[in-house]
């Protein structure tokens, strides 16, 4: 039997009763996607929280309990130096940083290092702290042409790179200091194992060979500005300086800038050394042409820059009793390379030991007073050119 729309009944109440299943089949769908999405949601406003350091507004008062020190790393935004505060103990919740510093202008200059915080203080005070310059701490600055012991000229007394290290290392936490005494920097290189505190596998050998145990490392920290960790020992600050020195030579291309210079990236490393030391840069690739020619030669060196380096004295000439002392580093004794490098050598000063210049000079002399260089292919021109230097006073 149908009824008047043709449609058997039985029929029309199969269908009567599958429209209302269907209808709330369509409504449990529909709250299942919303509860989906707001599951959702909630995981990227949690991921957007956690980024830009909004979240629960706690904060703390008072002076504080504790010196901590707490690192700031290349490209860290706001937020991620609230979070690492929040980790370390410094403010209660990095919302109460981020929105402290939002009325602070010198948070967008924070450099990258390390810095003295207190623990448990106010996101204000947090601020405040880390913007202030005083608590910058391990900051390490080394210049080319540095060697590792302090150099002395008359009352003048410039540090080396132990004295640098031992005061970048200094910091005062909670009544204490942390720094870390010449004598220690100086026996770790006098004893430790070369490979251990990272030094460069290239470098391991000869270096390690160095007549003058103190000596070990010079030269292979390169020129830079590093950031070393107060609080740390000694071992620890000479593996971290190394790891980020090693870095920097691997950048300007050793070992591999040797390769086609018939020397060992070591013995590159300390043509570089005497290069940095006897010229000024535009000379730099000259100085280096003459070290290739003499070495050709089987000349010696005769550079004072080797004889003052043991004597820790600054001076571009050498007395005659100082040319007459024995030693692996008298190049006016010996012949060949001295053992070791001896200064810190800048990335100019090592292309200039890998790319000479192209010249047949065996000769040169510091002619103007400016620091530039005469140089000759005979005697006769180069006592020529000391005469030269001498009427302008160049040394």
């Amino acid at each position: 039997m149908t009824d008047e729309l043709g449609f058997f009944e039985d029929e029309a109440d199969d269908t009567a009763r599958r429209k209302p299943r269907r209808d709330r089949r369509r409504v449990k769908l529909a709250v299942f996607g919303l509860i989906v999405l707001a599951l959702i949601g909630g995981g990227v406003w949690y991921g957007i929280r956690t980024l830009s350091g909004i979240g629960g507004y706690d904060d703390f008062t008072g002076a504080g309990e504790a010196d901590v020190v707490v690192e700031v790393k290349s490209g860290d935004s706001t937020g991620i130096i609230a979070n690492r505060l929040k980790e370390d103990g410094v403010v209660a919740s990095s919302r109460a940083f981020t929105e402290a510093a939002e009325s602070e202008s010198k948070i967008r200059s924070i450099q990258p290092g390390y810095y003295v915080m207190r623990t448990k203080v106010s996101g204000a005070d947090a601020v405040a702290k880390i913007v202030n310059p005083a608590s910058r701490v391990g900051n390490l600055q080394i210049k080319a042409g540095t060697q590792f012991d302090d150099v002395t000229s008359g009352a003048n007394v410039t540090p080396g790179v132990y004295s640098l290290l031992s005061k970048a290392s200094c910091a005062e936490l909670n009544g204490k200091s942390t720094c870390v005494p010449v004598e220690e920097l100086r026996k770790v290189v006098e004893t430790a194992d070369l490979a251990t505190l990272g030094v460069p596998e290239w470098a391991v050998p000869d270096a390690s060979k160095s007549p003058e145990p103190k000596r070990k490392l010079e030269g292979l920290i390169m020129p830079d500005v590093y950031e070393v960790r107060p609080g740390s020992t000694a071992e620890e600050l000479w593996k971290k300086l190394i790891a980020d020195s090693s870095a920097l030579l691997q950048s300007v291309g050793m070992p591999a800038l040797a390769d086609t210079t018939g020397f060992t990236p070591y013995q590159l490393l300390v043509m570089g050394s005497l290069v940095q030391r006897e010229a000024i840069a535009g000379d730099f690739s000259k100085v280096s042409r003459v070290t290739y020619n003499r070495l050709a030669k089987t000349m010696k060196l005769e550079y004072d820059s080797t004889v003052n380096y043991v004597l820790d004295r600054p001076a571009i000439r050498t007395r005659p009793e100082d040319r007459a002392k024995s030693g692996p580093y008298n190049t006016y004794a010996n012949t060949g390379l001295p053992p070791t490098p001896i200064a810190a050598v800048s990335r100019e000063a090592i292309e200039a030991a890998a790319k000479p210049a192209d010249g047949t000079w065996i000769f040169f002399v510091r002619c103007q007073k400016d620091g530039t260089s005469c140089f000759a292919n005979t005697l006769d021109e180069h006592n020529a050119n000391i005469a030269l230097a001498q009427r302008n006073e160049a040394y």
